[in-house]
């Protein structure tokens, strides 16, 4: 392994990664933040191996990934990079720029699936309940602010979107009379979810709010002054934690996905189907959904007994 290149290696390595990010972008749809993520990656990979990309060998592969482990990285990081490494010498194969898939035999390290961090619906209510109560005692330079934060929270809870669903939701969404959100998610998925009386009519009362302090039509439902025009999932964050301590709660355990993982929960311990959750999560894989199924074991216990054919005989 070396760490510098010739400079017309290291360009025409630049080039192959720009092809293969590019695909990822037009013919995946990848989002943007997976292909930043692909393309840290990769120039870490390219510029730990020797010589130009089509020679690279399966040795060369194995190495970086020693190196990888070398470094402590968590095995899901590693396995992430193992994936990237993967398909873009799947892509150079495909293309005919090069003649092998050096990482096809790289074996990726087994990942222990955890369960998510979750909170008790009681709990998930106090955050509510603090954030109406915050709304409820701010002042007037305030009160917007607190306004949009109850909204957010509302939605996030009806709704299960993923943050970055969440903050990008345009203006004209709160016009609608409709019951259900057109989210375009992550790879260009688009599903429909719905959203309940009680989180449209907070949408509805926040917008109102915002278009008086407001002389035209905001773009983004929740802006900002920042670069991107919308609230950041960072700033959101932060003040979810403030309401969680407000709520008497332990603010490390609470972020936006954790209050995602709730949504996930409660709808199956309710009886919601497994398939219609994945569809209003957005999860391309079921796999990804049924890891909350773990999390309710007396459930799928009362499942099993009322509807499984040999336990209804065996009550007979």
């Amino acid at each position: 392994m070396k760490n510098s290149k010739p400079n017309d290696t290291k360009s025409r390595s630049d080039a192959l990664l720009g092809r293969f990010l590019e695909m990822m972008s037009a013919e995946r749809g990848a989002a943007k933040n997976s292909i930043a993520a692909y393309a840290r990656d990769l120039e870490d990979y390219l510029g730990a191996v020797s010589g130009p990309v089509p020679a690279i060998t399966p040795d060369d592969v194995r190495e970086h990934i020693a190196d990888l482990k070398s470094r402590g990285l968590a095995r899901s990081s590693v396995s992430r990079k193992i994936s990237a490494i993967r398909q873009f010498h799947l892509f150079l194969l495909r293309e005919g720029l090069s003649l092998e898939n050096p990482a096809s035999l790289i074996e990726t390290p087994k990942s222990q699936r955890t369960l998510p961090k979750i909170l008790s619906e009681t709990d998930m209510q106090k955050i509510l309940t603090a954030a109406a109560d915050d709304e409820a005692a701010a002042i007037p330079a305030m009160r917007l602010k607190a306004m949009r934060n109850r909204c957010l929270l509302e939605l996030l809870a009806a709704t299960g979107l993923r943050v970055s669903e969440l903050i990008s939701l345009p203006f004209k969404l709160a016009q609608s009379e409709d019951e259900f959100l057109n989210i375009r998610g992550k790879g260009g998925r688009d599903r429909i979810v719905p959203v309940s009386k009680r989180a449209r009519d907070i949408l509805k009362t926040y917008a109102t709010a915002m278009q008086e302090q407001h002389e035209k039509e905001p773009k983004w439902l929740f802006p900002s002054r920042g670069a991107s025009g919308q609230l950041t999932r960072q700033h959101f964050a932060l003040e979810l934690k403030r309401l969680a301590r407000l709520a008497g709660l332990d603010a490390e355990r609470i972020s936006p996905h954790v209050l995602r993982h709730v949504f996930a929960t409660d709808l199956l311990n309710h009886g919601a189907d497994l398939r219609a959750v994945q569809q209003m999560l957005g999860h391309a894989d079921i796999a990804t959904t049924q890891i909350y199924t773990h999390l309710q074991p007396d459930r799928l216990t009362e499942a099993v007994e009322r509807h499984h054919p040999l336990s209804k005989a065996k009550k007979r």
